[in-house]
């Protein structure tokens, strides 16, 4: 018998008291209130409703090491990344490496594998695919269903997707962005039931009024907080929190326990902030995760507040898996598995030719945004170079490309704003949702370079100079570590330190970096095929018609 003394949080009936949870076997079994001089609290354990682990870039275990230092105990995840590399087979991979650990991983069947047909990825899962994934019991859910378009416009294949999970009687989480009016009223009507990519107040609160779950997501790239928030005081009851993807580096500092912290920092009700943080995905995923309830499995946080909800232990099926700071999870060895099948590249194959010099050529420029997966489409004028479209770091026009990681293909090229890079270049393999290699630098020369790095390491992200360059490897799947969390971490910084020094003012450039090639957000993206409108959901020329 285990004895847990506190301030115990019960966050249905919205209120806390001074008691004991008794806990044998890994379950709850009483709850008393009980006179004490223990001021701590103990609460149900943090849930991020919506990630994809494989962007920490660490395997289930590792990622489960760190996150919970944080207070997380489980997480509602999406193995999309690493489907669109290995298929079934890379599903399978995340599900059993999660099982070596204790922690509460719930994986849904990726809906879009690949994400579009206007990309090369490494593997394809179809209906008779989902089929195979929602019989399995260890799938919760189908995860989110990112063609959009082809639920508006019947797409017998999706159609077929939603049906069977439908048939399993597992939930469907969607993926939105900007659709609102009559075809996100057709979209709910599929039977889609959360969207995470809100962009403002005004759109949430719609989709929360038709009926959907609406996710504050804050990722180490997209970030929605401040947009949605306000929502919380009235649809408290219909709202999650989820990271989406957040990189290594921002794993080890915080997780949902972050924006608990800023939730109440705005003065929204502590119970309503919790009840979005502990009790609403396991309700709405029928997850198997504990709520500080008789009977229930023990999962349950001790922290020391309920402002900065700062953790001092986890608890999972009644087992300390973290004590002030300290995971007491431990590394659990794993077969790699791997997909890359392109060779080095030459200088040459990154050149963008052009015909004449004498006149002005207009470009589409993909403009990326700090915070956003959404980017603007602008007309620049492009520079040239001995009848080549060059970077100008000047007017921070940089070249870009994508190169099909799968096969021997001539790289897509194209260009974008707002890296900010004055040297080198960065590159990387994680590019979703089909995870090619992209690369963004000031001149082919150092574009090839940083793309070869990538090459010969079958997978990672890197920067180069001309002196010296600098790789994460990712050797599972091309886009996570073998390593553990605290080493692959304090690499990633290092390696976001030096794209910094190269020029780059983002706040998270390799994470920006790789939404660019992410085809099913609007508005301008490149993929190994070419430059896409995701507006029009078509390929778009680079080089404007000239006058």
């Amino acid at each position: 018998m285990k004895i847990l003394q506190g301030q115990i949080v019960d966050i249905k009936n919205k209120r806390i008291f001074k008691g004991e949870v008794h806990v044998s076997e890994g379950k709850i079994t009483n709850i008393q209130e009980k006179e004490h001089d223990v001021n701590h609290y103990i609460l149900p354990g943090f849930i991020d409703a919506h990630i994809h682990i494989e962007s920490s870039m660490l395997v289930p275990t590792e990622f489960a090491k760190i996150a919970v230092n944080h207070g997380t105990v489980a997480t509602v995840s999406d193995p999309h990344e690493i489907a669109n590399v290995l298929g079934i087979d890379g599903v399978n991979f995340m599900i059993e490496n999660g099982k070596q650990t204790n922690f509460k991983f719930n994986f849904g069947a990726p809906s879009c594998v690949p994400a579009t047909s206007f990309e090369s990825a490494g593997a394809v899962i179809d209906s008779d695919g989902i089929k195979q994934l929602m019989a399995n019991p260890d799938i919760k859910y189908l995860a989110e269903m990112m063609n959009y378009p082809g639920v508006l416009f019947d797409d017998d294949e999706v159609l077929k997707k939603l049906e069977w999970a439908k048939h399993y009687n597992k939930p469907i989480d969607g993926h939105a962005p900007g659709v609102v009016g009559d075809d996100i009223t057709k979209y709910i009507n599929a039977g889609i039931s959360t969207d995470h990519e809100c962009f403002t107040y005004e759109e949430g609160l719609e989709k929360l009024q038709k009926g959907m779950k609406i996710l504050i997501r804050e990722g180490s790239a997209a970030k929605n907080f401040e947009a949605l928030i306000g929502l919380m005081p009235e649809h408290y009851k219909n709202m999650m929190f989820c990271s989406d993807d957040k990189h290594p580096d921002d794993l080890i500092i915080d997780h949902i326990n972050k924006l608990c912290a800023r939730a109440v920092a705005k003065n929204i009700d502590v119970f309503k902030v919790l009840q979005a943080a502990c009790i609403n995905p396991v309700e709405h995923y029928n997850l198997e995760v504990g709520l500080l309830q008789n009977g229930d499995a023990a999962d349950c946080i001790i922290v020391e507040d309920l402002k900065d909800f700062k953790v001092l232990k986890t608890y999972i099926n009644g087992e300390l898996v973290s004590d002030h700071g300290n995971s007491k999870l431990q590394t659990i060895a794993f077969k790699n598995l791997n997909n890359f099948n392109t060779s080095k590249k030459e200088v040459s194959d990154f050149k963008v030719a052009i015909k004449s010099t004498s006149e002005k050529i207009n470009i589409r420029v993909i403009e990326a945004l700090e915070g956003q997966l959404v980017t603007n489409e602008v007309i620049e004028e492009a520079t040239s170079d001995n009848g080549n479209i060059v970077s100008n770091t000047i007017n921070d026009i940089l070249k870009m490309t994508v190169v099909n990681r799968y096969n021997d293909d001539q790289p897509a090229m194209a260009f974008i704003k707002n890296f900010g890079l004055k040297r080198g270049a960065i590159a990387s393999s994680v590019g979703h949702d089909s995870h090619n290699i992209i690369a963004i630098g000031v001149s082919d020369e150092m574009i090839c370079k940083a793309v070869n790095l990538i090459i010969e390491n079958k997978g990672g992200i890197c920067a180069v100079d001309v002196s010296e360059e600098k790789i994460v490897s990712l050797p599972v799947a091309g886009i996570m570590s073998d390593k553990d969390g605290e080493t692959i971490g304090k690499s990633y910084a290092e390696l976001d330190a030096m794209a910094k020094q190269l020029g780059s003012d983002l706040n998270a450039p390799y994470m920006t970096l790789s939404f660019m090639a992410l085809l099913v957000i609007p508005s301008l993206k490149l993929s190994d095929k070419g430059l896409f409108n995701g507006k029009d959901f078509k390929f778009t020329d680079l080089i404007l018609p000239q006058e």
